[in-house]
This record gives C-alpha cells, sequence and structure tokens, in this order.
C-alpha cells in the first residue's frame, strides 16, 4: 500500500514539475499574440482564484466581483498618471483599495444569503460601474477611460514592457497566489470557511464568528482581484468601464463553476476555457455565447461539481466542527 501511495504522488509531482515546464519554456516558441493569449489565461486564472475564495470556499454568490476588479485598476491608473507613483508600487496598494472597498460595501449586507445576496453584488458591481463612465471628481475619464498608464519598473533600465516579460510576471504572481490560498485552506480560517459553506447554522452553533469569516472572504478576494486589475491596466496602459462590465463578472462566475467549486486546479481549468476557446474557434466568435450557454447546462446536468470539484464535506463534517469548537476559532 504505502508503494502505491508513493507511486501516486510520484506521478502527481512528474506531472507538476512537466506543467511547469512547459510554462516556462512556451512562451520562447511562439510569437507574442500567442504569448499574450496566455497572460490574459494567467489574468482570467487570477481573478478565478479571487472569486473561488468568496464563492467556492464560502459559498457566497457574488455577481458584481468585477467591481473589486476595476477599483483594482483604477486605483493604479489614476495615481500613476496624476502623481507618477510607479507601477509595482501601486501593485499592493492597489490591492489594499479593493479590500478596503468590499469591506465598506459588504459590511451592510453580509448578513445576506443566496438569491438575495447574488441581486445585491450585481448592484454593487453596476453602481462601480456607472460611477467610472460619470466621471466622479473629473478622476476617471468619463466613458473613454484614462490613457497613458506607465508600464512597470525596477528602476533604471530594469523595464517590464514586452509580452514575455508580462507573461512572467502574471505567472509567478498566480503560482504565490496558488501557493499563499494552498496554505490558507489548510488553516483555521479555511477549515471556518469549509463549514460556513457546508451549514452556516451549525457552524454559528459551534463559536465560528460567521459574518467576520465572511467578510474576511469577500474582503482577500477582492485584494486578489485589485493585483489583477493593476497588472491589467499597465499592461493595456489604459482602463475603460467598458472592461468591467456585468457580462465579466458572469465570465468569472462562470470559470469557477465549470473548473469545480473550491478547487484551485479547476479554476486553471476553467480560466483556460474561458480565455483560450474564444481564440481557438475564432472563426466561430459569433457563436461564442451560445456555446459557452450549452456547457454551462450541459455541466449543470452532468457534472454540477465542476470539470475539477473539491472532495470536502461528508461525514467528516461533524468531526470537524467539534475540533474547531475545542479551538475556539
Amino acid at each position: 500500500m504505502e508503494r502505491e501511495k508513493t507511486g501516486f504522488f510520484g506521478s502527481q509531482q512528474s506531472l507538476l514539475f512537466a506543467i511547469v515546464g512547459i510554462f516556462i519554456i512556451y512562451p520562447f516558441f511562439v510569437s507574442n499574440y500567442y504569448i499574450d493569449v496566455a497572460f490574459f489565461f494567467g489574468i482570467y486564472a487570477l481573478l478565478g482564484l479571487s472569486l473561488n475564495i468568496v464563492l467556492g470556499e464560502v459559498g457566497l454568490f457574488d455577481l458584481g466581483h468585477a467591481g473589486f476588479y476595476a477599483i483594482g485598476a483604477y486605483t493604479t491608473a489614476i495615481l500613476n498618471t496624476k502623481l507618477g507613483i510607479p507601477i509595482l508600487v501601486l501593485l499592493p496598494v492597489s490591492a489594499i483599495a479593493a479590500g478596503i472597498f468590499a469591506y465598506i460595501v459588504c459590511s451592510p449586507i453580509i448578513h445576506l444569503r443566496g438569491d438575495y445576496l447574488c441581486i445585491v453584488t450585481i448592484g454593487m458591481g453596476e453602481i462601480v460601474r456607472l460611477a467610472l463612465i460619470n466621471n466622479p471628481f473629473d478622476l476617471t475619464g468619463g466613458p473613454n477611460g484614462v490613457y497613458g498608464i506607465d508600464f512597470p519598473s525596477f528602476g533604471g533600465p530594469f523595464v517590464i514592457d514586452s509580452s514575455i516579460e508580462y507573461y512572467f510576471l502574471i505567472w509567478i504572481i498566480v503560482v504565490l497566489s496558488i501557493i499563499g490560498l494552498i496554505r490558507l485552506q489548510n488553516s483555521r480560517i479555511g477549515r471556518a470557511w469549509n463549514c460556513i459553506r457546508e451549514d452556516e447554522v451549525a457552524a454559528g452553533s459551534s463559536g465560528i464568528d460567521v459574518k467576520s469569516y465572511k467578510l474576511l472572504a469577500f474582503v482577500i478576494g477582492a485584494a486578489l482581484a485589485g493585483v489583477a486589475g493593476n497588472i491589467y491596466a499597465s499592461k493595456l496602459m489604459a482602463v475603460s468601464p467598458e472592461s468591467f462590465s456585468f457580462w465579466e463578472s458572469c465570465m468569472l462566475f462562470c470559470i469557477v463553476l465549470i473548473g469545480g467549486m473550491g478547487s484551485i486546479p479547476g479554476i486553471l481549468i476553467g480560466a483556460a476555457f474561458i480565455s483560450l476557446f474564444p481564440e481557438i474557434f475564432r472563426p466561430f466568435a459569433m457563436y461564442r455565447m451560445l456555446v459557452f450557454g450549452l456547457v454551462m447546462i450541459l455541466m449543470m446536468m452532468f457534472r454540477p461539481g465542476g470539470v475539477w470539484p473539491r472532495k470536502r464535506g461528508g461525514p467528516e463534517f461533524v468531526s470537524l466542527l467539534s475540533r474547531m469548537r475545542k479551538k475556539d476559532v
């Protein structure tokens, strides 16, 4: 039995090393166009991971997640163009700004559940988009957005301005995010989220501060979306409200549902489908929405847990709650 386990984990490690090797050598054998395609795959992967914290880990319906993405992008754009603050310095600033915004707007609605929370988050995302269009305090540029954003720079001649450099930047951040999220899943916070997702009433009765843990999920998810907004803004050197529409939130929602809620490998699969499918089947672009809708219907019918579902819950749930109660989570 021990030999079988060793062989299984050895094969998993070999597969992981093979995937990492492919990602490292990929940009050296393709054109800049396909490097940019892989870059946006990374952007959607990071956004999918950020929404997965809210939807996959805690089970909260958030259809306004593009609003946090917009806050990160516009924070970068405004502070860089108005004050000349470097992009890399604004990376944590964008995360903090999106996290603070999430805390402010989600605190009054965190007690809502299911469809009610879903509808409110839709409104929240649309309010952000409409506010950007209305150009408050002459900062957001209205429908035209903000232009002239700088490239990330480490000082002197070390500037990230090519497709291959942006490719490695986004995927390094994705890998670091995955490592952090895996550690978070295995922490007391992750276990508390899992309990809330499985049974909110039982989690609350066991001593878990349900409201605080829900709010924490929104803040961390928004902060990660703000990081994605920072990189997106610097790559395009411009941001506009049309990039953060309700449809964008729907795409992120589909990434989590298709891949598997709470499953990090599943999120990467969902992000690959959403970002790469339109490029592979570009001649059939006019039928893209039809295909997305059909895939979602088939997934809900035959694979409701997603392509790569995460195994959790079940008979171990009661013992998990009892252990967490003893630890006074």
